[in-house]
């Protein structure tokens, strides 16, 4: 295998899940990796775990990203190594379950920083470090929740729609340029996502429509690179998308309220 002399990937989320096997897949295709995510211990395991089986570099940075100022902070650990970025994958998010006027406000803030600013301010800050290479990519993270109000799952949902919307934008705006923007939208995912939502009783039926994290990841990465501005990833997901974009909108959350219901 040949390395992509120079090339990293910056992943955000990177420790487990999607995260992680996207990473996998990308030091399969070998890029050199930037991972980033709250566990230190997962990441120097997992870079270590690259760096040995396909011989790429796999640098770690480990920050909590819902916090204020954390984007800068790695944007600005990006512009003091001079590591030249050519693919940002937007991934780190999180899900709150349940009424919005019950759940602590405070973690629903935490939430829209992190689904939306992080994105927001990671794409702004390295897009000009992005446009130094050929060939570059964006690509963000939303969900199936993006395409319809999810009752329960109120602030979620409205931050992947944000991430949706914000992603064909980009995209739009960039088009002349050497950066491709393209937009993810999973549906259930047999990762710890429904555990920390606070959705451990829904989690058993979503078993039965889960995709795996490296399928996922690989139909993820092939979209990217063919400059697919939206991948929903598995038949299942696509036509409940195509579906939300044909049914009245109350006939859907009256749906997605039963299926979340508290």
């Amino acid at each position: 295998m040949t390395t992509l002399q120079g090339t990293f990937a910056l992943v955000t989320g990177a420790s487990k899940g999607l995260g992680k096997a996207i990473a996998t897949e990308l030091a399969k295709k070998g890029y050199h990796l930037l991972l980033v995510a709250r566990s230190e211990n997962e990441l120097a395991k997992l870079s270590e775990e690259l760096q040995t089986g396909y011989g790429i570099k796999a640098l770690y940075f480990p920050i909590d990203l819902s916090q204020q100022t954390s984007a800068k902070t790695v944007s600005e650990w990006v512009e003091k190594n001079d590591f030249p970025v050519s693919i940002l994958i937007n991934n780190a998010g999180y899900g709150l379950w349940g009424r919005f006027d019950e759940l602590p406000l405070e973690d629903q803030i935490n939430m829209c920083h992190l689904n939306i600013d992080v994105v927001v301010e990671l794409s702004y800050l390295l897009i000009p470090r992005l446009s130094r290479s050929d060939k570059a990519y964006i690509l963000n993270v939303s969900s199936t929740a993006a395409y319809q109000a999810v009752p329960t799952l109120a602030v979620y949902a409205a931050t992947k729609s944000f991430v949706l919307s914000f992603s064909r934008a980009l995209r739009f705006e960039l088009k002349n340029t050497t950066i491709a923007v393209s937009c993810l939208s999973p549906g259930p995912i047999d990762t710890g996502f429904a555990h920390r939502a606070g959705l451990d009783a829904f989690s058993k039926m979503a078993e039965k429509f889960n995709m795996q994290s490296e399928e996922v990841a690989k139909i993820a990465l092939k979209g990217l690179f063919a400059h697919q501005p939206e991948i929903v990833p598995g038949f299942t997901n696509w036509i409940s998308v195509f579906a939300n974009r044909i049914l009245p909108k109350a006939f859907i959350e009256k749906m997605a309220a039963g299926i979340y219901k508290t």
